[in-house]
C-alpha cells in the first residue's frame, strides 16, 4: 500500500485504457484533468514496462484540451511557435525553469484575485455570475497576467539564431562568449521573476 502523501499510480495499458490504482477503476484522460485541477498528485506508468510516462500523458491532456470544439484554445500560436523554436536552441535548458517560475507567480496571483473576490462579493460562484462588473475584473486581470507572461517569453528572442549564426558566434564564437550569453540570460530572467512578483504584490 502507498504512503498516504505518495502520488496516485495511474497504470497505462496497451489498449490505451488507463487504470487508478487507488480507487480501483479504469479512468480518462478528462478524469486525469479533474485531478489535476483538485490538485491530485499521481504518476502514470506504463503496465507492462513501469516506465514513467508522466509527461507524456500530461501533453496528450493538453492536445486533447487545445482541440475540443466546445472548449476555448488557450495557448496562443505566437507563444506556440516561440516555444517550437527552442528546441535544439542553446537557451532550451533553462527554458523549462523560466515557464515553471512564471506559471507559478501567475497562479499566485490568480490565487489573489480571487481571494480579493470573495473577500468582496461572496464565496458562492452564482454570486460572482451575477455581477458583471466583478467578472469583467476577472477577465481583463488575466488578460494582463497573460500579456506579462508572453513578454517574459519575448526576452528571449535577442538571443535566437540569426541569417548570420547565433549570438554567441556573433561575438566571437568560443566557449567563453556562449557562457556570458548564458549569464546575461540568466540575470535577465532573475529581473523579469522580480517584476512579476512585485505586480503579484500590488
Amino acid at each position: 500500500m502507498p504512503a498516504k502523501d505518495d502520488p496516485v499510480v495511474i497504470k497505462k495499458y496497451a489498449n490505451r485504457r488507463l487504470y487508478n490504482t487507488g480507487t480501483s477503476t479504469y479512468v480518462t484522460l478528462e478524469d486525469l484533468a479533474e485531478m489535476v485541477k483538485r490538485d491530485e498528485d499521481f504518476v502514470v506508468q506504463d503496465a507492462k514496462t513501469g516506465d514513467n510516462i508522466t509527461h507524456a500523458v500530461l501533453t496528450q491532456i493538453i492536445f486533447e484540451l487545445e482541440n475540443d470544439k466546445n472548449g476555448q484554445n488557450m495557448l496562443p500560436i505566437s507563444f506556440l511557435r516561440q516555444l517550437i523554436s527552442f528546441y535544439g536552441d542553446q537557451m532550451q535548458m533553462v527554458v523549462p525553469s523560466f515557464l515553471e517560475q512564471s506559471m507559478e507567480a501567475f497562479s499566485k496571483e490568480q490565487e489573489r484575485i480571487r481571494e480579493q473576490m470573495r473577500q468582496t462579493f461572496g464565496t458562492t460562484p452564482m454570486d460572482m455570475m451575477q455581477m458583471g462588473v466583478p467578472m469583467k475584473m476577472i477577465e481583463e486581470q488575466t488578460k494582463r497576467n497573460l500579456e506579462v507572461f508572453q513578454n517574459a517569453m519575448r526576452m528571449f528572442t535577442p538571443m535566437a539564431p540569426t541569417g548570420n549564426g547565433t549570438a554567441a558566434k556573433e561575438e566571437g564564437g568560443g566557449g567563453e562568449a556562449g557562457r556570458d550569453d548564458l549569464n546575461d540570460l540568466r540575470d535577465q530572467i532573475a529581473a523579469m521573476q522580480r517584476k512579476i512578483d512585485s505586480m503579484s504584490r500590488e
